[in-house]
């Protein structure tokens, strides 16, 4: 799939906000654009902590942004990371992102490639309750 330029934008706006990244243990800075159906584009940084289990990865800081200001209409995500390997989202942040949008654009950036996914083709099989 072809990036378009709403997606390149997110693309971009996640690119510059991994350099806000608190990595000092792994070196490996990931940023997060999350867009919501609204237009609005909310961010987050992996923030890493010496009592490794407390680390929270960006695609969440970015879900929780947009929660936090009353938003829960996601659209699309960038995750960008620099590196060979492309950025493909933890099992903990899948799961969150389809609490909110099972068919959410998941757009990963590795500097050098972008792939572009439904949540569905990265995350099957998902956990969901019946409400």
């Amino acid at each position: 799939m072809k990036i378009n330029d709403k997606y390149s934008h997110l693309v971009e706006e996640a690119r510059k906000t991994k350099l806000n990244a608190y990595a000092p243990y792994s070196r490996y800075q990931v940023g997060a654009a999350l867009l919501t159906r609204n237009g609005e584009i909310y961010t987050g940084v992996n923030v890493e902590n010496s009592s490794f289990g407390l680390t929270v990865c960006a695609e969440r800081i970015a879900i929780f942004n947009a929660l936090s200001q009353g938003n829960q209409d996601l659209e699309a995500i960038a995750i960008s990371a620099q590196g060979e390997e492309i950025p493909y989202p933890c099992g903990a942040c899948r799961q969150v992102m389809n609490e909110f949008n099972p068919d959410l654009m998941v757009i990963l950036d590795s500097g050098d490639h972008i792939n572009i996914y439904s949540l569905q083709e990265l995350f099957p099989m998902a956990f969901k309750l019946k409400r």
